[in-house]
């Protein structure tokens, strides 16, 4: 596509200025061929005619997209001309505050007249090893990249540092200089690192000054070698100077001063070192007052006055050696105080009492006659004689100046070599790497013979610089395999021809020079005679005293008046002379004759490229011209030896304002330094270079879907390109790259900017149709129902008449009338009918719920009764397998004991009088027990006592009732006399009451029936009673038949028991096979219980087929299943209520009789299975009894002592059985106390109730009588067979206590049978002991090993001294953790070396123990120190090392450390030694430990944070990428580099954790290092965001949040988010990311940054801020208004750092929490793999 098509409506051109040079406008309308004019309106709003030349239109520069302003690399832009750079430095330094811009191979640097955060060491390390391009701009990033091309290549480098004074040239240099000396620290003692640092101060207080435009101006050419050994660590430096202004020293301009160290000197005078120096104000003196100005504002020339003693120390140079450069200094402004008078016209003398020409004398021990004469006189030698002649005071005074500014640049030699001497090094140097401090081009309004010798230099600068600029052009296409056309640049070797050429303008002077009545005019002539015929050289119209030259900057005019002198720069021979006879040997060797090679003979040999001129003899001396000439061609060919990097400083205005950017003053020093001649050299070919990948991810939006899709992404590009750009010959297709000519970037971002906007456009349309239709059939819904409803209003006025409305009221009333009647009638029905299903169904849920409550209750008690025999049976198996366990393990006991017995003699001696004190014991519990039986008889007794007095209570109550009766009969006969009085008088009234009498014997028969109802009632309850005490009778006399029976099954299991403990021993080899046996016997009961459950399972199943069965024709299936499922709240139809209820019916009576049959069934079946393991017992009994009869006989002792301890056994059952009859009686007791006080009650209620029913019914006394006597005699009876019932319990307690009494008779005779017997076995064991120990000496080596008797050990190791060190050699210094460690338990190593010092504390043996605890510590450190780099070593010993502090404090002693021991840890405590000291260097080794274990981390980790957090795109899609410029195509880069991802930290971070649990390293210390990793990740991202411009935007936020997110996905996996406050950690770098992805425009804004970014300080805010880059067109910068309200808002902040950088080489302190070990030392097991058969477990 052609250039001009570009010139469309809205597109932005650049257009000259005379006040900002160039401003910015937007075409108003299309531009076409032919065009005179170009249509533009202005950014203030007014529009313009740009005239345009029709024959050949320069059509105005176009302005680059706003997404590539601000770009790090000038090259990115698509259009590169000077407009373009001058807007971007513009942007970059004004809105972003970035002084740092890449131009090609040039680092731009435009100095800010400020303090930045951007250059302390934290910085440093974030661009050390960091390829070029990958961050932004910065000198460290040049030097850096100039150290690894060095390092690499084994090549010199170079770095040429230029620029107009106040640029910030030196300030470069230095921090140049300081990035070497701390990225290649050396490890010697000499420190030439900091010497090297330590020479600016020196040479900036005799080199710099305070000029108009800088206040510390470097007034000379600086270049330094830095030279490294073969591990590139820096082992020296070498400074060469170039053209020292020495013209200052004797004279100033106005507002500038002398060189600095002058002024610190007078500042200093008052100190004692310096009052022999007579020094003065620096007001007083004449060489130091000229400029007006002695003073710099925030400058403090005393404290800098010690900074440059300090240095001079620093440096080696002796005190002798300073006090002489202090005397030399002074004397120099003492000479220039000495004042000459005019002694007529053409004499002049100094006054012999002049103070500081005797001041000048003294300090320098010259004569003052000699100085004074040959000041003031100069000898002339003729052929014939010598003339001695004098001169005026102006030619005095001029030689004065000229003796001064010789001695002066004799000291600034002077002090550069010993400089150089002092940071000369031992060794030999391998490479080196230069930093050229040079002047740049200068013009100012008269220029002189300084100016041109600094033009000249830059001319020859420039020249290498295009050169190189050229070259590397070249290799960039031919490493592309593009084809290669020769590009038309300026080339200045014209320029250079006319001032070092043959008859050019140096010879020409030096000619001059030659003729001592050689005129600057006659000079000037030469030039305008000579070279007049040259383009390059003019002669000024209005002036004979200058000439033009055309530079490769600007035509600078050059002023001839002083050329001459200044080249000559002659001193007087005589006073030459003078000075050479000082006493003040400093000073005399400054003019000695001067040996060949003199300034710059160090350093590289390097022969010029042309002869200097010779003198034709011994007088003439060599020019200033020929001396800057020659070290200028030493310089040319030492760059052209090296790799340049060109640092071109900017000073942006004159005024010294910070971030004052001047348009004018920024455009011309762009010219004058080569960075506009950079870009038209790549703008000639093809500027912009885009990778295949960039463009694809940029320009994917530019393709179809036929395009996206192809997996060649290479070649997808090329077809893209071609259908976009039909002109082939706008680009070029490289290996990697693809190449575009000026403006089709440009063209690219505009068609990609169309296609946004049309798909903006596409969507806004899209979203507004379907809002307008929504609202549009809202509105059409809306008007449609008003039209119904008006419609229908004048339909119904139309229509409808009064009649109408009558009839059709009265039809309303009808209708309401009929339809009530209706809808009452239907409700009669439905409730009639409700009801009646109602009740039914009521009542079936009744009867339901009635017998389902009957089964319950019967279920019930099925189930208590079938619960009750499952448990007895249950209980009588599990004691069965407890007698086996019991017998099998009595056997283990029994082997244990006769083993234990058969080796320690002594031991069964002291069990033997145990077991005779335990038998005593047992015969005093069984006297206890006699007399607790004797107190039960006395209760006893005291029972029949309580009995005797109830039946006498009886007794009284019977005969009171007899008193009672007669009491009535008495009351008879008295109430038939009364009868018998009162019958005559009842008779008159018989007849009256005769109805009366009927109605109360009727009243009298109904309550006769109802006494005779209850008195059958009371009959029958009592008929209950005795029958519940009849069944209480029966079960008492079975429970005495059952204890009667245990009592003799007890005895019959004592003797079974003796007799198999007997036997057991005979049978130890069948134990096995028995156990086998009882194993299947109790698989084959499983299998019976599981039989079992599955015929309970099969008898339900074939319940409810049956159930089906018999409903199966009555009833639908879903009725039948509710049925079946027996649900209370099943409702069902109302026709088959009944029919439900009777299969219901014959349902449950089915399942019932079911049931019956089911259960007999079972029972036989449990009788079956009761008889079957009847069975299995008797098997297993027979097995016992064939176990008995297999044991051997032959160890009668432990035979006679196991039955002892069965028969101590015995008793303690004895004891429970005698307890349980004990229990019983007195429930027996209990129920017959409570028997005999119900009967008194209900005696006491019937006497009650027959006193009543007598009281009340007079005619019923007889038959109340025979009742009350029948039941007197009943009750008689039922207490006579309570009587018969507690006889027959007395006889039964009598028996049992006498059997009770007669067995332990019997055992307490056994038991002394028992001592007998085994005090004839210990007799008969000692014997057999005695042949035991004479045959083990005879019989040891046939026999094989017998088993090893288990021992009981302490939890220690024991070695020999002299076994120390293969004990170390094995523990420590051969363990590897992949090797024998992988198949131990973690930390055995500190557990084995702990067992170890434990022995050496339990011997007391303090030298044995300090010995082992320094060899210890030793062998870890030796480890480390090998190993420094070996990640799981490190992490395996500190591991160990943590976990032997904790050991060590376990088992201290120390109460603090002793709460969660165990009882045998705490018996294991150290006991002699104090080990505190030794705690706290354990604690310092695993802090070391630890220390190179996180270094080895970080190391591994740094690589991977920034391409896994920033660089890889997690987020597929999120990001755009941007063009690169030539920074990116820096030769540092490697091609094949290993490219990491956010899961390649992960992985590596579980590779870490995954290790340190292998190890098994505490929790707390694996969190600690978790977070020390974290803070790393987060510290080293953000240092990379806020040093990089293209990391600052709202889609890297979101892949940086994405990322975060990522890693505490990890930490929740791990297990890791509580504890260790990692998360805290990454605070920063979330609250950055947020920062990126928030709105950055009001207020609002504002206040929500500042309470949001609490963690970010406000330098990095701001930087953020300032470096925020939309990547899209459609993103908007941070408006400079905003970052200053943030920056006002964040004053208000107390506290917090000012540093930029967080600094990654910070530490968390580490602690060692104490955490006791559970792990039991004598349980320990020493692995075979270790080798330590040396070592004895303790």
């Amino acid at each position: 596509m052609a250039l001009s098509e570009l010139y469309t409506k809205y597109n932005r051109v650049w257009i000259p200025d005379e006040e900002h040079v160039w401003k910015s406008a937007e075409i108003l309308r299309d531009f076409k061929p032919g065009d005179d004019t170009l249509q533009l309106q202005l950014e203030d709003g007014t529009e313009m005619l740009y005239s345009l030349d029709t024959s050949s239109p320069q059509l105005p520069h176009l302005r680059n997209p706003d997404i590539l302003v601000g770009e790090n690399d000038l090259t990115a832009l698509s259009y590169l001309h000077e407009p373009a750079v001058l807007h971007n430095l513009k942007v970059r330094f004004v809105e972003s505050k970035i002084i740092y811009t890449y131009c090609g191979i040039i680092l731009v640097a435009v100095n800010p007249y400020k303090q930045l955060h951007i250059y302390g060491d934290a910085v440093i390390h974030a661009y050390s090893g960091q390829n070029m391009g990958d961050m932004d701009p910065h000198i460290f990033a040049v030097a850096e990249e100039a150290y690894k091309q060095m390092a690499r290549n084994n090549k010199n480098q170079s770095i040429i540092v230029s620029g107009e004074s106040g640029a910030g040239k030196t300030v470069s240099a230095r921090y140049a200089m300081r990035y070497f000396a701390m990225v290649s620290k050396s490890g010697s003692k000499t420190h030439v690192e900091d010497k090297v640092l330590a020479s600016n101060p020196i040479t900036e207080a005799i080199g710099n000054a305070k000029t108009t435009r800088n206040d510390n101006s470097s007034r000379f050419g600086k270049y330094t070698e830095i030279s490294f050994d073969r591990r590139y660590q820096i082992i020296g430096a070498n400074m060469r100077t170039y053209l020292l202004e020495k013209s200052r020293v004797v004279s100033q301009s106005e507002s500038e001063r002398n060189y600095h160290i002058f002024y610190q000197m007078c500042a200093c005078a008052d100190q004692p070192e310096f009052k022999s120096l007579r020094l003065l104000r620096a007001d007083e003196f004449r060489y130091t007052s000229m400029g007006g100005e002695t003073a710099i504002e925030g400058v403090d020339d005393r404290k800098d006055m010690e900074e440059t003693c300090r240095t001079f120390s620093l440096l080696g140079l002796s005190e002798d050696f300073q006090a002489g450069v202090f005397k030399v200094l002074a004397g120099i402004l003492h000479l220039g105080n000495v004042e000459i008078r005019n002694v007529g016209s053409d004499r002049s003398s100094i006054s012999s009492s002049d103070p500081h020409m005797a001041a000048f004398c003294d300090l320098l021990g010259v004569s003052p006659d000699g100085v004074t004469r040959w000041l003031c006189h100069r000898r002339f030698v003729m052929v014939a004689e010598t003339v001695v002649k004098p001169v005026t005071s102006k030619r005095a005074v001029n030689a004065r100046d000229a003796l001064a500014k010789q001695i002066y640049a004799h000291l600034f030699d002077c002090v550069i070599q010993k400089i150089n001497a002092a940071l000369q090094v031992p060794g030999k140097q391998h490479s080196f790497i230069g930093v050229l401090d040079i002047y740049g081009f200068e013009t100012f309004d008269v220029n002189s013979f300084e100016q041109f010798c600094i033009n000249y230099a830059n001319e020859k600068l420039q020249q290498q610089f295009n050169l190189h600029v050229f070259k590397l052009e070249q290799e960039e296409y031919m490493k592309e395999d593009i084809p290669w056309t020769l590009i038309d640049f300026y080339d200045n070797q014209p320029v250079i021809d006319l001032i070092e050429a043959k008859m050019g303008i140096l010879d020409l002077l030096d000619e001059e020079c030659l003729f001592p009545q050689g005129t600057d005019q006659n000079w000037l002539q030469k030039l305008y005679n000579y070279l007049a015929d040259n383009p390059l050289f003019e002669k000024p119209r209005m002036s004979n005293e200058a000439f033009i030259i055309q530079h490769f900057a600007d035509k600078v005019e050059y002023q001839c008046w002083g050329f001459l002198e200044k080249n000559r720069d002659m001193l007087y021979e005589e006073l030459i002379d003078t000075m050479r006879t000082s006493k003040f040997p400093l000073l005399a060797n400054f003019f000695l004759e001067e040996e060949s090679g003199g300034v710059g003979s160090r350093g590289i040999k390097v022969r010029p490229a042309r002869p200097g001129v010779k003198p034709t003899n011994k007088n003439l001396r060599t020019t200033v011209g020929e001396k800057f000439r020659s070290s200028l061609y030493l310089l040319m060919e030492t760059l052209n030896a090296t790799t340049p990097h060109y640092v071109r400083c900017i000073k942006p205005n004159d005024e010294k304002m910070p971030f004052e950017y001047d348009s004018k003053r920024v455009v011309q020093q762009l010219r004058a330094c080569g960075v506009l001649e950079t870009i038209h050299i790549s703008a000639q070919s093809y500027p912009s270079r885009w990778t295949y990948i960039e463009f694809y991810s940029r320009y994917s939006i530019l393709m179809s879907q036929q395009e996206v899709v192809l997996t060649d992404k290479k070649q997808t590009c090329r077809t893209v390109l071609q259908r976009l750009i039909q002109d082939s010959n706008q680009y070029k297709f490289g290996r990697t790259k693809i190449f575009f000519r000026a403006g089709q970037v440009a063209y690219l971002e505009k068609l990609r900017l169309d296609r946004l906007r049309g798909a903006c456009v596409t969507i806004q349309k899209h979203v507004r149709g379907w809002r307008h239709r929504r609202t549009f059939l809202r509105m059409r819904e809306a008007a449609i129902i008003l039209q119904q409803y008006v419609r229908g209003q004048r339909r119904i006025r139309k229509s409808v008449t009064a009649a109408a409305l009558k009839q059709g009221w009265a039809v309303v009333v009808i209708q309401r009338y009929w339809r009530g009647y209706l809808t009452r009638q239907i409700y009669r029905i439905v409730r009639s009918s409700t009801i009646i299903i109602q009740a039914f169904t009521r009542g079936w849920i009744a009867r339901k719920r009635y017998k389902k409550m009957v089964e319950v209750q019967k279920a019930l008690i099925l189930q208590k009764y079938a619960r009750a025999w499952l448990a007895r049976r249950r209980f009588q198996t599990l004691r069965r397998l407890v007698h086996n366990v019991q017998l099998s393990y009595r056997c283990q006991q029994l082997r244990k004991k006769l083993e234990d017995q058969g080796k320690e003699n002594r031991g069964l001696l002291e069990r033997l009088t145990s077991l005779a004190g335990v038998h005593a014991q047992g015969l005093d519990k069984l006297h206890g027990l006699e007399a607790q039986l004797g107190k039960s008889a006395t209760e006893k007794a005291s029972l029949e006592e309580r009995e005797k007095k109830s039946k006498e209570d009886a007794a009284k109550t019977i005969a009171q009732l007899q008193q009672e009766k007669d009491r009535f009969i008495v009351e008879k006969q008295d109430l038939e006399k009364k009868l018998a009085d009162t019958a005559t008088e009842m008779k008159d009234s018989f007849d009256q009451i005769k109805t009366t009498l009927k109605e109360d014997l009727e009243r009298e028969e109904r309550l006769r029936k109802i006494a005779e109802n209850n008195l059958e009632l009371q009959k029958e309850d009592h008929e209950k009673e005795v029958e519940v005490l009849r069944e209480e009778n029966r079960r008492l006399k079975e429970e005495r038949v059952r204890l009667q029976r245990q009592t003799e099954e007890g005895a019959q299991v004592n003797t079974d028991l003796q007799d198999q403990v007997i036997q057991l021993t005979k049978h130890v080899k069948v134990i096995p096979e028995l156990r086998k046996d009882l194993h299947n016997l109790q698989t084959q009961r499983d299998d019976l219980d599981r039989r079992m459950k599955g015929q309970s399972e099969e008898a339900i199943a074939k319940m409810s087929v049956i159930t089906r069965q018999l409903l199966g024709g009555v009833m639908e299936e879903e009725v039948i299943s509710r049925l079946t499922s027996d649900g209370p709240d099943q409702i069902y139809e109302a026709g088959d209520l009944l029919t439900a209820f009777d299969g219901l019916q014959k349902a449950t009576r089915v399942l019932e009789r079911k049931q019956k049959e089911q259960k007999e069934v079972s029972d036989s079946q449990m009788e079956g299975l009761t008889f079957k393991v009847e069975h299995l017992q008797n098997e297993n009994n027979q097995l016992q009894k064939l176990f008995q009869e297999k044991m051997s006989v032959n160890d009668s002792i432990g035979q006679e002592v196991t039955r002892l301890n069965q028969e101590n056994m015995v008793i303690p059952e004895l004891k429970q059985t005698v307890s349980e009859l004990q229990r019983h009686k007195q429930e027996l007791e209990d129920q017959l106390e409570e028997q005999a006080r119900g009967m008194t009650e209900k005696i006491e209620e019937m006497s009650k109730k027959l006193q009543m029913n007598v009281e009340e019914e007079a005619s019923q006394r007889r038959l109340l009588e025979q009742q009350v006597e029948r039941e007197k005699e009943e009750v008689e009876r039922k207490v006579e067979e309570l009587e018969e019932v507690l006889r027959r319990q007395k006889n039964t307690e009598t028996e049992a206590k006498t059997r009770f009494t007669q067995e332990a008779s019997r055992l307490t005779a056994e038991n002394m049978d028992f001592e007998e017997q085994l005090d004839m076995k210990d007799r008969l064991i000692r014997k057999l002991q005695n042949k035991m120990k004479s045959l083990q000496t005879s019989e040891k080596a046939n026999q094989t090993p017998a088993p090893t008797i288990p021992k009981e050990y302490l939890g220690m190791l024991e070695y020999k001294r002299e076994d120390e060190p293969k004990l170390i050699q094995y523990i420590i210094l051969d363990l590897k953790p992949r090797g024998v460690v992988v198949n131990m338990i973690p930390n055995m190593a500190a557990q084995l070396l702990f067992m170890c010092v434990r022995h050496a504390d339990y011997l007391n043996d303090g030298a044995k123990l300090k010995s082992l605890m320094n060899a210890i510590i030793s062998g870890v450190k030796k480890v480390i120190t090998d190993h420094q780099a070996d990640f799981e070593l490190l992490s395996f010993w500190l591991s160990n090392m943590y976990h032997m502090l904790n050991c060590l404090k376990q088992y201290s002693g120390e109460e603090e450390f002793m709460k969660q021991n165990s009882p045998r840890q705490n018996k294991n405590c150290l006991q002699n030694f104090d080990l505190s000291e030794h705690r706290q260097i354990f604690s310092d080794l695993a802090i070391r430990i630890y220390h190179h274990f996180i270094s080895v981390m970080e190391k591994t980790l740094t690589p991977m944070i920034v391409p896994g957090m920033l660089e890889h795109e997690s987020l597929q899609g999120i990001s755009s990428m941007k063009p690169t410029g030539f920074r990116k195509r820096s030769s540092s880069i490697y091609e094949d580099q290993e490219v990491y991802t956010i899961s390649s930290l992960l992985q590596q971070l579980s590779l870490y954790h995954s290790t340190m649990s292998q190890h098994g390293m505490e929790e707390g210390l694996v969190r600690q290092a978790v977070k020390q990793t974290f803070f790393l990740v987060g510290a080293a991202t953000l240092n990379n965001i806020l040093l990089r411009k293209d990391m600052c935007s709202c889609r890297k936020g979101m892949q940086i949040r994405c990322n975060i997110s990522y890693l505490e996905e990890w930490l929740k996996e791990k297990d890791l988010v509580q504890g260790t406050s990692a998360m805290e950690t990454l605070k920063p770098l979330c609250q950055a990311a947020w920062l990126l992805q928030v709105n950055k425009t009001t207020d609002d804004d504002a206040k929500e940054i500042i309470e949001q970014c609490s963690e970010l300080n406000t330098v990095q805010i701001v930087k953020i801020l300032n470096s925020y880059t939309p990547i899209d067109d459609f993103e908007k910068r941070v408006a400079p208004s905003f970052v200053r309200k943030v920056q006002g808002l964040l004053q208000d902040r107390e506290g917090g750092s000012s540093q930029l950088m967080l600094d990654t080489q910070y530490r968390f302190q580490v602690t060692f929490p104490f955490t006791p070990s559970s792990q039991a030392l004598e349980l320990l097991q020493l692995p075979s793999s270790l080798r330590l058969g040396f070592i004895t477990r303790v």
